[in-house]
């Protein structure tokens, strides 16, 4: 017990305290999942729902609650926390903790803990959970038993916010509670308020820092290339000045006359003829574009006015930028007919894939992609592995943004993409969301379509490109490997992961409408056709995806760079 002469508040007052501390700075929603130590947060937040001043999730899995936080940050540009009590269900929280790390979202651990004096003694659920994340959070705090959490909790949140040298991430608030956990007798939930609307905070693009301004003296045949959290900033800065631009899905710049969509078919024939190339954003998808940006023969800069939490400095080769006539400057501007020569190699090279994947007879995953992306609408969420690749292969640039794009690029992981769509689904101001995945990432995370009685519910589509297993390997060296036959059946089993799972019947169990399409025209539909919570699933072979993207290549390779009139 304390020996200072200051009171002990109790668990109870803590828990208010630190949850009024947490709305001062900015939270609205908050998840949380059961236990006993975190039992006065639990009923501070159900005074505070009462009262109309924060929305709760209730999750019963801590894995698919950190993931769920994350893509109610991810969409708000908020900070939210998830709440566990102690033990593993703190661990459990790593890989949601560990992507908020590298894509620099706000999301907050706060984990109930128990008293010093249980520790070291047995006692049941009791751990070391002081800085349990390590490298992968900001900050990280402790609140000692009964003791007012305000100071501790600021300074744990302008950790997270960053700072001019620190970019923005997770951080971890352990608050230790002692009993009581519950509320005093004469306590009870304030009379329902209204659920006052706490809209999030905008995210906004600074679309010129100051580019327009500046003319640049120099030719250079340059390129930029926009990877993950690009923004539209790349996108204006492309046009501003002529230049061709090269745009991952998730990038949020795929899109006007200067985008590229083919990019990556095109690079392998045409690299040479790049002089220098713009990169916003991290680079995630593509080795062409590694090739292109580790290039020693190819100038490159990086648009970098801000921290960024996927790299350190000096670790990359692009020279960092941060003053907008400097970036004009090593840009400067392109020779005549630069911009419409990859233009035109984009439209041959569009109508080259798509004769290419049209010739199958049937649906596979880059039609699957073309067609969800050209329809979706309000948040478009992208699993790992092979759509996100279909959808830089064949999602077209449209004249303006249709979707805002997210996925988990940060470490590229499958791990809680279903329960980072739906906090993105869920946060205020949310428009509806479809989830384009693979077979094996829904089931990774199947726990995700979890919605408890009464929680509030996503709008959202979750398509499933089911060709029953990993089918990315076969595009990749290890395709190769199985063709020859070396390995016998490993390359099957150990990395493709067949399955026979029934898609249906987890829909049902779940509560989520389930719908099958077997042409494009029944995708189309249903894509255009209203729902609330639906599982539709897109039965795919996997055999000669490997022979497909062969075919595509050879066919890209045999466009020649456009004669100059």
């Amino acid at each position: 017990m304390p020996t200072d002469s200051v009171p002990e508040l109790a668990s109870i007052d803590v828990a208010r305290l630190l949850l009024a501390a947490l709305q001062n700075h900015g939270v609205r929603d908050v998840v949380i999942c059961p236990g006993s130590r975190s039992a006065p947060l639990a009923y501070a937040l159900a005074e505070a729902e009462a009262a109309g001043t924060i929305r709760l999730h209730v999750r019963i899995d801590e894995r698919g609650a950190g993931f769920t936080a994350l893509g109610l940050s991810l969409a708000s540009s908020a900070p939210v926390p998830v709440v566990t009590t102690s033990g593993t269900a703190v661990g459990e929280l790593l890989p949601s903790v560990m992507e908020a790390n590298h894509v620099g979202a706000r999301l907050l651990v706060l984990s109930a803990d128990r008293p010093t004096e249980l520790h070291g003694t047995g006692a049941n659920q009791t751990t070391n959970q002081v800085d349990l994340f390590g490298a992968h959070v900001r900050g990280s705090v402790t609140i000692p038993a009964g003791a007012n959490p305000e100071s501790l909790l600021a300074a744990a949140l302008a950790s997270a916010r960053g700072s001019e040298t620190v970019a923005p991430g997770p951080v971890q608030i352990n608050v230790a509670f002692r009993d009581p956990l519950v509320p005093a007798p004469g306590d009870k939930l304030p009379d329902f308020g209204a659920n006052v609307s706490h809209p999030p905070v905008a995210i906004t693009a600074n679309l010129d820092p100051g580019w327009r301004n500046h003319a640049p003296a120099a030719e250079h045949r340059t390129v930029v290339v926009a990877g993950h959290g690009a923004g539209a900033e790349a996108e204006d800065f492309a046009r501003a000045l002529g230049l061709p631009l090269f745009a991952e899905p998730s990038s949020n710049a795929r899109f006007g006359p200067n985008a590229i969509g083919p990019y990556r078919t095109l690079l392998a024939k045409h690299l040479a003829r790049i002089e220098r190339v713009v990169l916003f954003g991290r680079p995630t998808l593509s080795r062409p574009v590694g090739l292109l940006l580790g290039n020693p023969e190819i100038a490159s800069a990086l648009w970098s006015p801000a921290p960024a939490p996927w790299f350190e400095a000096g670790r990359r080769r692009e020279q960092p930028i941060a003053d907008p006539a400097e970036l004009v400057e090593f840009a400067g501007f392109p020779p005549a007919g630069w911009l419409g020569h990859w233009q035109q190699l984009g439209r041959q090279a569009e109508k080259s894939i798509r004769e290419s994947i049209d010739a199958t007879g049937g649906l596979n995953g880059p039609l699957v992609a073309s067609v969800v992306w050209e329809l979706s609408r309000g948040n478009l969420v992208l699993g790992s592995s092979n759509v996100i690749r279909d959808a830089d292969l064949c999602g077209s640039p449209a004249e303006g943004a249709a979707a805002v794009v997210y996925a988990n690029r940060g470490l590229a992981g499958i791990d809680g993409t279903v329960a980072t769509a739906t906090g993105i689904a869920l946060a205020r101001g949310s428009r509806k969301t479809t989830l384009l995945v693979g077979d094996v990432t829904f089931l990774h995370d199947v726990g995700g379509l979890l919605i408890g009685e009464g929680e509030p519910e996503p709008e959202m589509d979750v398509v499933i490109l089911n060709d029953s297993g990993g089918a990315i390997f076969s595009t990749l060296e290890h395709g190769a490997v199985e063709e020859s036959g070396r390995y016998a059946n490993a390359v099957e089993r150990l990395f493709a992961t067949p399955h026979r799972v029934r898609i249906q019947p987890l829909a049902a169990a779940y509560g989520w409408e389930y719908l099958s399409v077997d042409t494009v025209e029944e995708l189309r539909d249903v894509l255009q056709s209203p729902g609330i919570r639906r599982i539709i699933e897109v039965a795919v072979p996997r055999a000669g995806l490997r022979t497909m993207h062969a075919g595509i290549a050879a066919r890209i390779n045999e466009l020649d760079w456009p004669e100059t009139h």
